[in-house]
């Protein structure tokens, strides 16, 4: 459970994500409560009706891109949503965006380096019993038994947060809907990186691809990234 201490660790939760990512991804960050202020014109437009928390969140998340954006030294531009609620990010840049109910970060590139960027944030808490079976494939389940009994649950929802990046990520290129039963997490838990590994084919994606993260773990939170390169990237 976050202590107070733990909730209002904004400088050690941008630092986290700040890590898990090269030096030309910027990182916003921003409360999730409050009043839903920080909106361009655009941005909330085809919402419907939202609970006033859920458009806290919302309006959180965009101004965390915006401040990512000016850390970037780019232009300050309304980041919209599709009808599958994915932010439609403006012409020539990539991102992503996550929060929990006490922080939001967002992440930003410029398209012409990275395909796309995956983000993902998490309370550090066990992942409930019945969601393993539904969360972990088979070798997955076979990696969390042979882990310590008291950081089992702990683990499992690193692999949660894993698939929740790796899918951010290639959702961005594929634009196609995967169960968690896609990817096959690999955690290195001394170095902090891991791999999602594909376990079927999703165009331009083929079975065996493995896309790389990292992640930590601090301040209440687990934090997991990624960045896809494109083609103007530098090899």
């Amino acid at each position: 459970m976050n202590t107070l201490a733990d909730i209002f660790a904004e400088d050690t939760i941008e630092a986290m994500a700040r890590d898990l990512f090269p030096e030309d991804v910027a990182v916003g960050f921003a409360f999730p409560w409050g009043a839903p202020e920080g909106l361009l014109p655009g941005e909330a437009a085809g919402h419907g009706r939202p609970t006033e928390k859920r458009l806290a969140e919302f309006a959180a998340g965009r101004r965390a891109a915006h401040q990512a954006m000016e850390r970037a030294g780019l232009p300050v531009r309304a980041v919209a949503h599709g009808p599958d609620r994915a932010p439609v990010w403006p012409r020539g840049l990539v991102g992503s965006i996550s929060h929990t109910d006490t922080h939001c970060l967002a992440v930003v590139a410029e398209g012409a380096r990275y395909a796309a960027l995956g983000l993902d944030l998490e309370e550090d808490k066990d992942l409930p019993a019945d969601l393993i079976e539904v969360v972990c494939t088979p070798a997955e389940r076979g990696w969390l038994s042979v882990q310590s009994g008291d950081v089992r649950g702990r683990l499992a929802r690193l692999i949660f947060s894993a698939k929740e990046c790796a899918y951010k990520a290639q959702y961005a290129v594929t634009r196609q809907l995967i169960g968690f039963e896609a990817f096959e997490i690999t955690p290195d838990l001394e170095t902090g990186q891991f791999e999602a590994t594909f376990t079927q084919d999703v165009l331009p994606f083929t079975r065996g691809a493995c896309l790389n993260g990292q992640f930590r773990f601090d301040g209440g939170v687990i934090v997991t990234g990624m960045a896809l390169p494109g083609e103007g990237a530098a090899r």
